[in-house]
């Protein structure tokens, strides 16, 4: 992520938010990461108990490509979660060091952050969606 100023320059800009509404979008983004992290240990764990009751080389080698999967998962979220805190960072130090009327100006808006956020989401619900289609056959 680079540290260009952040500051727009322009009125005409089509993407401008309010640098409270991008604080909220990187506690909610952070939220939902922390939450994405938890449930794939919860994964793993049910990973965990399919091992214990069937080992066979089929069953192994589908719940290989789960578990290479959680780890990538679990990856794009570090990835994220730093990005997030990075842009995060440049907020606060643009709000140090101009402080007069922060709330009130605008700020280029995180679309590039945003459109990530989003296609992790979208990528992990379909992975979720998979998951949940195996267990059902494997139970």
């Amino acid at each position: 992520m680079d540290s260009k100023p952040i500051r727009m320059t322009t009125a005409t800009s089509p993407a401008r938010k309010y640098i409270a509404d991008l604080h909220f979008d990187h506690m909610e983004w952070i939220n939902s990461l922390k939450f994405y992290k938890e449930e794939i240990g919860i994964f793993e764990h049910r990973l965990e108990d399919i091992v214990r009751r069937n080992n066979q080389h089929e069953v192994m080698a589908e719940l290989e490509h789960f578990q290479n999967q959680f780890i990538r998962e679990r990856e794009v979220i570090d990835e994220l979660r730093h990005d997030i805190k990075a842009h995060e960072n440049v907020l606060e130090k643009e709000s140090k060091d101009h402080p007069v009327a922060i709330e009130h100006r605008y700020f280029i808006d995180h679309t590039e952050l945003r459109d990530r956020f989003q296609t992790f989401e979208k990528l992990y619900r379909e992975l979720k969606g998979e998951f949940h289609q195996w267990l059902a056959k494997r139970l």
